[in-house]
């Protein structure tokens, strides 16, 4: 994690740290497999998502495996930079 990452995660909660720091090491998950492996509850991961994806570091895609769930992965800095400007 950059220190410009850092910056714009310091304000946010720490369950909001742990979703990213858990999609930072696995990837790609959807929203009930990181309440599973953060152990958080799946109202508190949504919460921490919404956050996350205002400050777009975070990114929702549809889960091809099952269009009614979404996919959650960690913005690239290019993404950020791009959608800032």
């Amino acid at each position: 994690m950059s220190k410009d990452w850092r910056k714009q995660l310091a304000d946010v909660p720490p369950s909001a740290k742990l979703v990213y720091k858990t999609l930072e090491y696995e990837n790609e998950l959807t929203q009930s497999q990181l309440a599973e492996e953060t152990l958080l509850s799946p109202r508190t991961v949504r919460s921490a998502l919404k956050v996350l994806l205002e400050k777009n570091v975070v990114e929702e895609e549809i889960y091809f495996a099952d269009a009614r769930k979404r996919l959650y992965s960690i913005t690239t800095p290019d993404e950020v930079s791009d959608s800032t400007e």
